[in-house]
Order: C-alpha cells, then structure tokens, then sequence
C-alpha cells in the first residue's frame, strides 16, 4: 500500500469506520532517521487508532525509529516482513526477511525494549521455494518468543524470483486453511488474516477461524465497504457515505489552507461511489479538474453535485 495509504487517505477511511485499525504505508526506519519526519510520520488527529508500518533489518535503527513514532502518537508499530518489491529486498527488509526469523526476532526484541506501544509483525507464508508450512511457524515462534503477540498474515507466499511486485499480489495462491491451522496451534497470539479477501461476507467467514480480517487494496478501491464495518463487527451503526463525504470537504479545506494540493486528497475518493447513480461524473469531474491550477473546496463541493442531481432526477 505505499504511495496509497497516506494520512488523507486514512482520514477518509477513519471517516467511514470510527472502530477499525488503520496502518501507514511502509516507512524505513532509515527514512525515519534521516529525513522530514514530520512528513514521514505526521497524521491527523482523528486517524486514531493508527499504526505505523516500518520497514527494516537493524535491530539499533528499528529501535530507534520506534522511539522517535511513538513521540508522534501511533498506537502499534508495525514491522512489515511482506512487502515483496525489488528495493524491498535491495535494502534486505520486507519478505526477503522470511528467510531470517531470527534476525527478525532480534529486531521485534529491540522494537519492544524501546517503546511502549504494542510492536507486531506482517508477514508472508513465505518466500520462493520454502515450505511454508515450515517457514511461517518459524516466523511466528521466533517472534512470538521475544513478545510478540500480534500477527497480520497475507496468506501467501512471496516469489521473489520470477514474478514482479504486482504478480506478487495475485499469482501465488491464497493458503487460508494453513493460517487457520497456525491460529488453533497458538490460541494464545492474535492472529490477522490478510490477501484476497473483497467482501465484509467474507471477512465474517474468516473470523469464524481467526482473530481478526485486514483488507488491503479492496478497502482502497471500494472504501465505501469500510461504511459497513462499525455496525457489523464492532456493534455501531452503518456510516452515511455522503456525510462522510461532507465531512471530508471540510477537511479538505482545512488541509487547502496549509498548501496541500487538493489531487493528493481527492484521488484517495474517486471510487467512493462506485455503482451509485452519478458515480461516473463525480469520478470524471474530480479526475479533470482537481489538478487544474486554482483547484479547491469547490471543485469537489461541484463533484458532489452530480450525484445529488442524479439521485433528484431519479427520485
């Protein structure tokens, strides 16, 4: 989710569920040490609860980086031992890590020495040809061993040679029954399951067997499915998309008058209509003209508008 999940697109996301756990795209704990932190790891307030997602393979810098997060506020730091891109594995973090449970262990150890906050892991099954039956154990017994008792698992393994971050996403098959097996081995760990999962139907269906369900891309592509979160699994009731909707307007200008351009907001709730009457012209104002020069509040309060004249003409 990097380059996706940043602080706007959350805010939005945090609008449409008040209860679900929301996590940062991938920041290196090398990025945390040396550049804008404020940039990096700045969220708004209403983002709560939130976790920060870091990425890495020194125990020392990885403490450190937790240290610095946790002054921001986050709520869990998030070592990420999934993410399969090339420059993932070029600075030997991200999945190329499934294959050194014991460094991993070392780095959650050092994580938890120096924070607070609850430190947890997400991870593949495993990597090219381990067997993974074998490997995510390992993983999680490493882990587990030096504290961790929180898990986010994508239920497949990772071909880091042969297929491309994005053949990464969909090729390899999904292994439920396995992370399934995991969590009735360990009772005792929250065990999260991850990939492929498109539907709050589904999602019901796997807490039948685990502790809990993150949706990745499907959260992002379809958001408003995050409106039925809070009346489904945490007793609330069902979020008004178009409240929400206003609700980010008056985000969106607040976050104007600092200077933030109003596509970098906009783009995270172009589908957020998807399948309702008016979607396509709301999608294809925003897509038009948020980033022509002079774009503001008024621009997506036009937006908006289309979908309000098509549900009066169909009324």
């Amino acid at each position: 989710m990097m380059e996706w999940t940043d602080t706007h697109c959350r805010v939005l996301h945090r609008l449409l569920s008040k209860n679900a756990l929301l996590y940062t795209e991938m920041v290196t704990a090398d990025a945390v040490l040396r550049g804008h932190r404020e940039r990096l790891l700045g969220f708004d307030a209403s983002e709560h609860p939130v976790a920060l997602q870091l990425g890495g393979s020194d125990p020392v810098k990885l403490a450190e980086a937790s240290r610095i997060a946790e002054g921001f506020g986050y709520d869990e730091i998030n070592l990420n031992v999934g993410c399969p891109s090339d420059r993932v594995q070029s600075g030997r973090f991200g999945a190329c890590l499934m294959r050194e449970p014991v460094l991993v262990a070392e780095c959650v150890a050092a994580m938890r020495a120096a924070v607070r906050l609850p430190v947890t892991v997400k991870c593949r099954l495993g990597v090219d040809d381990q067997d993974t039956e074998v490997s995510l154990r390992a993983m999680i017994a490493r882990c587990a061993a030096a504290g961790v008792t929180i898990f986010a698992v994508h239920a497949r393994k990772a071909w880091l040679e042969g297929l491309s971050p994005k053949e990464n996403r969909d090729v390899p098959p999904l292994d439920y029954p396995l992370v399934y097996r995991v969590k009735a081995e360990n009772p005792h760990l929250t065990i999260v399951i991850n990939g492929g999962i498109a539907t709050l139907d589904e999602a019901e269906e796997h807490l039948r067997h685990v502790d809990g369900v993150m949706l990745g891309r499907a959260a992002y592509h379809s958001p408003a499915i995050l409106a039925g979160v809070d009346a489904r699994f945490f007793g609330g009731v069902p979020v008004d998309i178009n409240a929400a909707a206003q609700a980010y307007v008056a985000y969106v200008e607040r976050k104007l008058t600092e200077g933030v351009p109003l596509n970098t907001m906009t783009k995270h709730m172009l589908n957020l209509f998807s399948g309702r009457p008016g979607a396509r012209l709301f999608r294809r104002h925003l897509s038009e003209n948020a980033t022509r020069k002079g774009a503001n509040a008024q621009t997506l309060r036009n937006a908006l508008a289309f979908l309000e004249r098509t549900r009066a003409e169909a009324a």
